[in-house]
């Protein structure tokens, strides 16, 4: 099992491209820990923000009354991907994974992959 630190660590670290990444509680939009970012990637304002790309989501599937679990939400920007991961653990009810990487740099399909398993390892 990871703590919050451990896995800002690895997703900083072992992710190619890795720019910044964020554990946040999206019911607060409060980042419990951040690594990396720029003065262009405040992480803790990308954080309250993506809040809210959680939430509308959330409203959109209840209106449409989907029954399925967000597993990830991916925003494509011209240089970056953008991945949110909600934390499905009990203890994790309520968090999200913030993951900001370089487009050129990075494998989209593994760093989802390792997301994946940085996600299931986490203890909070």
């Amino acid at each position: 099992m990871a703590t919050v630190e451990v896995a800002l660590k690895e997703m900083v670290t072992g992710i190619e491209g890795a720019l910044g990444a964020a554990v946040v509680d999206y019911t607060s939009g409060m980042a419990l820990g951040t690594l990396g970012g720029s003065k262009d990637l405040d992480l803790t304002v990308a954080a309250a923000g993506n809040t809210d790309v959680i939430r509308a989501k959330v409203r959109a599937m209840e209106l449409l009354g989907l029954t399925s679990q967000i597993e990830d939400i991916l925003i494509t920007l011209s240089g970056q991907y953008h991945l949110i991961r909600l934390v499905t653990s009990r203890d994790g009810n309520g968090l999200f994974l913030y993951l900001v990487i370089d487009k050129a740099r990075s494998n989209l399909a593994m760093a989802r992959h390792q997301l994946k398993r940085i996600e299931e390892q986490l203890e909070v």
